[in-house]
């Protein structure tokens, strides 16, 4: 189907608020999709289900003082990613009409609260009633049994209740139709719908009851009831669970192409209007519904990758889930790879800006219902530019490179292309492996895993031998520059180029190691680091504060150079790293690509640190000079003068001026300034002592050089950040997005040192703020109890760890502060009130026993009984107690505790009692220790056999017994 055919009443939007609806009017809760990167689940990479945020429910776990302890109904549309771990549908996408790896869960829940009948006459309701979906169209399944379990013959009678005619009610296997959430945990048998696309042959409905459940793309599962009635076990048996629950699923696009009355999801208003956008920018052909041989040209697949890719990437960056290197930031990284080379080879699109350009139209289709999208949509497309941008780096060569491969494939007669080949267009250009699979297929060639596996060990294996070696990094000493400066062929280092954001190409000028120059790598022992000297880089070499690049030194397909390291000496900037492979001598032509992914950051924290410098005269005043500063991928350090702590105030107003300084996004400006003339521009700033260069680089954030320059005393400039500084910078302050403070501290006498985080650590450290804060209101609200008491201990532990803002920690503190206040305010008062009902125990007993001369009782356990106990034996024995010539023995267990006390009154001591004996009489059956010194009239005593207590009892009862009475 063309993209501009669906017509439909029922339009997306319109389908999901009626969803949402018909449940609201059911009493259930609507309940916002969680994000896609789960926040407290360690085993998803991505939320993958609308059951996923309910998991604590199920399992008994949730938090009693949390919104979700008291829900009973709920019903959302959660957005979920399966493209990576167990769910994985990446290397489907495209090629059919059903797979995605981002879509939406529409979900009905009941907790505890209805069960069968309610669930499986919702669904029916709501598909044929209010969709209008043809019940002859529609089949049902539900669990056949085992020879362990009973089938579900309760579902199959209330399918039948309905009206579903019993042809279209199946059953189904333990695969399809009994559901566990893992190894262990809540489960049971689950009811599924299945919807028939075909037409009716001369107006007959052809029985589809043999293509349920058999990978039919004509019959597909539109929604699974699953009924949560047993608990496995660890041992994996079945127990029938204390509460019953629902959890439901039905996939969005899915509903929307049935009804819609389409053969694939993406010929509806889900994705047409990311077509028309695809089309507006790349001036490709409609898209037209074509699937594998028919879509000869390979352009409706592309509209479908695309168009899927940018929704799972814009999803998952707007809720943290950012590409990198590892675990889920790799998964999104993978996914704009493949979508941009399928941009590229199908639409002869520009990578460096493509993404970002669909972005706004997603966000028009989505932001009302998922507002993140709208609130995080500068932030999405600045992030896609970045990563496209890296990529188009080394995506052109990365091709040439695969075509290379192919051609040396075939020319041998071969269909595979070999593992060292694939793991090399990873390792160098950043293809994912999956994406060289799908240009191998295109050329008729296969990869063989294994090979790959292969060589990716023993890279890693070559790699552990590297960091080995690099324990002593490669330096020049004063007999090296010596050598050099000799050397009429070893010009220094053009380093001019760091400030731009291209590779270059180079020469390598010299080869270094072990204290001699050599003339070419193949002279360096396999594994061992070198280092390099070339006519020009665009590396940035250690100094000023600022962190190294690495990066590569390559020849296509012919030798790599992996750079670990960068510092200069004297004007030679020397490159320190490894070879990859091949083979390169002095005079070699190389492509000099630095880690721009690693760069970034470190642009973002350095203009940030000129930033906060700036915020801190603006708050301090004028006497607060630097000292010293760092500047990493990861964080900023800066040191500098002051006479006394900053406090939180100071803090929030230095926050707020960077804040408004990075909003402005203003643009940051550098050139070469002759130093007399730059150390005339009013309120510079410079690091005091420092030597600088003649003429010396100026970086301002906001005013252009020759404007400062022109006019050096004008009185503005102390508004502006002005520095001397070597580094590398955003363009604008708009890319720094935050400034966080971390950390506030004293390094020694009249220096402070702050620590701050930009960009996306500033989001990631606000997030955890975010996320402890919830539960620390949770706390708040929460009554007093032993849980609340150790919840506020592991909180405690958790905050003193966590890294985030110093403001936030601060906050956090004192609300901590008055947490444990209460908490030990109500200790006292609840230890007071136990006191007395311990005490209240014997005084009542001997009020109403007056002629008893003993006691022996349990009492009721609580955390704080073992006190009560020994207060109430201490009053009894007391000097001025009424009870002194009463004995007493107190038990309470609990816990698998055993707590006891005794007091023996004189009467029974001249017989020959004490406390010590008594308790002694009890210890080996109850076990513990008891304390108390011979001879003493009191002993208190901890038990460890709980369930003895009685029996404890007894055994004092007749040990006292046994006296006069």
């Amino acid at each position: 189907m063309a993209q501009n055919d669906t017509t439909s009443e029922w339009g997306a939007v319109r389908v999901r608020t009626t969803f949402l609806d018909y449940f609201k009017e059911r009493g259930h809760a609507f309940v916002p999709s969680s994000s896609v990167v789960p926040l407290s689940d360690p085993t998803l990479l991505f939320a993958n289900a609308g059951m996923n945020q309910y998991k604590a429910i199920f399992q008994g776990t949730v938090d009693p003082a949390s919104d979700f302890a008291q829900l009973k109904r709920a019903a959302n549309s959660q957005k979920c990613i399966r493209a990576g771990g167990k769910h994985n549908d990446l290397d489907d996408v495209g090629k059919d009409s059903y797979h995605h790896t981002f879509f939406e869960m529409l979900g009905n829940w009941s907790f505890g609260d209805y069960f069968k009948t309610e669930a499986i006459g919702f669904s029916w309701e709501l598909l044929t009633k209010v969709y209008g979906v043809d019940p002859k169209r529609l089949y049902v399944t539900y669990f056949e049994g085992t020879d362990d379990l009973e089938p579900d013959l309760e579902a199959k009678e209330l399918w039948k209740s309905v009206g579903v005619p019993e042809d279209h009610i199946l059953p189904g296997n333990m695969k399809d139709n009994f559901w566990e959430m893992g190894d262990q945990g809540p489960c049971g048998p689950c009811s599924e719908l299945h919807y028939d696309l075909r037409e009716p042959e001369n107006g007959v409905y052809r029985n589809a009851a043999s293509l349920v459940n058999a990978d039919d793309p004509e019959v597909i599962e539109i929604w699974n009831n699953v009924f949560m009635q047993y608990n496995r076990e660890p041992d994996r048996s079945l127990r029938p669970l204390p509460h019953k629950h629902i959890d439901t699923g039905m996939g969005f696009e899915r509903l929307v192409s049935v009804l819609q009355k389409t053969k694939s999801n993406y010929d509806t208003d889900v994705f047409s209007p990311l077509f028309k956008k695809i089309q507006e920018i790349t001036g490709a052909r409609e898209y037209k519904g074509k699937f594998g041989e028919e879509d000869s040209d390979g352009v409706d697949t592309a509209y479908r990758v695309v168009a899927d890719h940018v929704r799972m990437m814009s999803f998952s960056i707007a809720d943290g889930g950012v590409p990198n290197n590892v675990g889920r930031g790799y998964v999104v990284r993978r996914v704009l790879r493949r979508g941009a080379r399928y941009a590229r080879k199908y639409f002869e699109a520009e990578i460096g800006s493509f993404f970002s350009k669909i972005v706004p139209t997603l966000v028009e289709q989505m932001g009302e219902m998922f507002p993140e999208l709208k609130k995080k949509e500068a932030d999405i497309k600045e992030i896609l530019d970045e990563e496209e941008k890296s990529f188009a780096k080394s995506l052109d060569r990365g091709e040439v490179m695969f075509e290379k491969y192919a051609q040396k494939a075939k020319a041998k007669g071969s269909n595979d292309l070999p593992g060292d080949d694939v793991w090399r267009l990873y390792d160098t250009y950043g293809f994912p492996v999956d994406l060289t699979k799908i240009m191998a297929e295109e050329r008729g060639l296969h990869i063989n895993d294994k090979e790959v596996e292969e060589a990716q060990d023993k890279a890693r294996e070559a790699s552990k031998g590297d960091k080995k070696a690099t324990a002593a990094l490669v330096k020049f000493d004063v007999h090296d520059l010596s050598a050099l400066d000799s050397m009429d062929d070893v010009p220094k280092t053009d380093d001019s180029p760091k400030f731009g954001r291209e590779n270059i190409t180079s020469v390598i000028k010299a080869i270094y190691h072990n204290k001699k120059f050599l003339k070419s790598t193949k002279e360096v022992p396999e594994g061992e680091q070198f280092g390099v000297l070339l006519d020009k880089t665009n590396f940035y070499a250690e100094q000023g504060g600022q962190e190294y690049d690495t990066g590569k030194l390559l020849v296509d397909g012919e030798a790599e150079i992996s750079i670990e390291n960068v510092q200069v000496y004297a004007g030679y900037v020397l490159h320190t790293g490894f070879l990859k492979y091949g083979e390169l001598n002095v005079g070699s032509e190389v492509i000099a690509e630095y880690d721009e992914l690693r760069r970034h950051p470190i642009r973002s924290n350095h203009t940030g640190t000129h930033v906060l410098n700036y915020g801190l005269k603006e708050v301090l005043g004028d006497d607060v000079d630097q000292k010293g500063s760092l500047v990493a991928p990861e964080k900023l350090r800066f040191d500098f003068s002051h006479k006394a702590a900053v406090s939180d105030a100071e803090l929030a107003k230095i926050e707020k001026v960077c804040t408004e300084y990075i909003r402005q996004n203003s643009e940051v400006y550098a050139k070469d300034v002759p130093l007399s003339i730059a150390r005339e521009i009013r309120g510079v700033r410079a690091v005091f002592g420092e030597t600088y260069p003649d003429p010396v680089r100026v970086v301002s954030v906001g005013v252009p050089i020759e404007d400062l320059v022109a006019d050096v005393k004008n009185e503005q400039w102390e508004k502006v950040s002005v520095e001397f500084c070597g580094g590398t910078h955003v363009k604008q302050t708009g890319e720094i997005k935050e400034l966080v403070i971390l950390e506030e501290s004293g390094i020694a006498k009249g220096i402070r040192r702050i620590v701050a985080v930009t960009g996306q650590e500033a989001y990631d450290v606000q997030r955890q703020a975010s996320d402890f804060e919830g539960e620390l209101s949770r706390l708040e609200k929460l009554d007093f109890s032993s849980e609340k008491e150790a919840k506020a201990k592991s909180m405690q532990t958790e905050l003193n760890q966590l890294v985030i803002s110093a403001l936030s920690k601060s906050q956090f503190r004192e609300r901590f502060a008055k947490i444990q206040k209460s908490i030990l305010d109500e200790q006292k008062a609840f230890a007071k009130k136990d006191n007395k009902r311990v005490l209240d125990v014997v005084t009542n007993y001997f009020n109403n026993n007056k002629d008893a001369k003993f006691l022996v009782q349990k009492v009721d356990w609580s955390s704080n009984v073992a006190k009560a106990i020994s207060e109430t034996i201490k009053n009894v024995s007391g000097p001025k107690s009424a009870l002194k010539d009463k004995s007493v023995y107190l038990f309470s267990a609990g816990d698998g505790k055993v707590a006891h006390g005794c007091y023996v009154s004189e009467y029974f001591k001249e017989q020959g009692a004490d406390g010590p004996k008594w308790a002694s009489s009890v210890t080996p059956v109850i076990g513990g220790k008891t304390g108390g010194k011979p001879g003493a009239p009191t002993a208190i005593g901890n038990g460890t056999n709980a369930e003895k207590v009685d029996d404890g009892v007894e055994e004092a009862r007749k040990f006292i017994e046994n006296f006069k009475l």
